[in-house]
């Protein structure tokens, strides 16, 4: 009677969680496309509207919505390219009769949305009822 030992079961390939692509073994160490590692979970925070809503609106500047949720690189990088969005919209509009200005608001729109669905980084004690 042969053991289980000298005919291990194959295992089928899974799948990762992140990205579902087929993993080599169900004991998988890392996923090969996106680097996921057994027992990563994504970082789930509460879900607090008034803190993006406050982000949107500090986002009228843009950055200041990205350093208001805990993101200083990507705040600082946004209110250093807003200068020079401002620029390239005014150059543009010297040559397009003034049109190129309606570009600006597709701008600040697109930091307002972008900071809106950011994850929060700075933690946040809810607030007493």
């Amino acid at each position: 009677m042969p053991t289980a030992a000298a005919n291990p079961p194959i295992a089928e390939p899974a799948a990762c969680p992140l990205c579902d692509a087929a993993l080599d073994s169900a004991r998988a160490e890392e996923c090969p496309k996106c680097d996921w590692v057994p027992g990563y979970r994504r970082r789930q925070l509460p879900r607090d509207n008034t803190r993006d809503v406050i982000a949107v609106f500090l986002s009228v500047v843009p950055g200041l919505g990205h350093l208001y949720k805990g993101h200083r690189l990507s705040g600082a990088l946004y209110l250093l390219g807003s200068a020079f969005a401002i620029v390239a919209v005014a150059v543009a509009a010297t040559f397009t009769a003034g049109w190129a200005l309606l570009l600006a608001p597709f701008y600040w729109a697109g930091v307002m949305l972008q900071v809106y669905w950011l994850e929060d980084r700075v933690a946040h004690s809810a607030t007493p009822a």
